[in-house]
């Protein structure tokens, strides 16, 4: 089936931290949204002016849009041994543009985890959550914390605590998460290829699961 799988679960369940566990052991990239939008609006190209658009208004990049840039993402060499999508697809149309593009290419996702956690162990959790100020990376200052207080492992800049990171926002966006994912997971099991794990265990517990599913040694 090959290395390709799609990470799914609310903001602060620990996505991003298991995504990079696994692209190091298996040598694909994660790819995360946020982050392909970043490379598109600074490279300056076509979709990456209309990306900029949207973003710079604070509104929500649509689904045709989206998908086209992730589709140009994943066209690239990189990802040819395989990738790791980071909280995309997001609902049910980008589901099955991704399920299009993947069959036509005949690479199609090996498996699709749902990180399930509740929301106090969120709120904890993102109260501890730093994120850079340039590159996106995001760091927990107790599970993952960086390297230099305050400062990028990867790039140097400055961390930021995100102004959405409030119990209240974080409750209100988990409310909406939940409703707008359902019938993705319903889409992923009716395939077959949904594995839902326990996220509120230890960043260890939970990275001993994703590895057997991913395959990780």
């Amino acid at each position: 089936m090959g290395n390709r799988f799609v990470f799914l679960g609310p903001p602060g369940a620990g996505k991003g931290t298991q995504a990079g566990f696994v692209s190091d052991k298996l040598g694909i990239p994660a790819i995360a949204t946020g982050a392909i939008f970043r490379s598109a609006i600074s490279k300056e190209t076509a979709m990456g002016k209309e990306v900029a658009q949207f973003v710079n208004s604070g509104l929500l990049v649509p689904d045709k849009l989206t998908n086209a840039v992730v589709a140009e993402r994943l066209k690239e060499k990189d990802c040819k041994r395989g990738f790791l999508l980071d909280g995309y697809p997001r609902s049910l149309v980008q589901a099955k543009a991704l399920d299009a593009f993947l069959n036509q290419a005949k690479t199609p996702l090996a498996a699709v985890l749902y990180f399930n956690v509740n929301a106090d162990i969120v709120i904890e959790r993102m109260g501890k959550r730093r994120v850079c100020s340039q590159c996106g990376a995001t760091y927990n200052l107790v599970s993952q914390p960086p390297k230099v207080d305050g400062k990028c492992d990867k790039c140097g800049a400055a961390l930021m605590t995100r102004a959405d990171d409030q119990p209240q926002s974080i409750r209100k966006r988990l409310d909406v998460y939940q409703k707008t994912t359902k019938p993705l997971l319903d889409y992923y099991e009716k395939k077959g290829i949904l594995k839902i794990l326990d996220a509120s265990q230890s960043v260890q517990s939970v990275a001993k699961e994703v590895a057997q599913i991913c395959g990780v040694k």
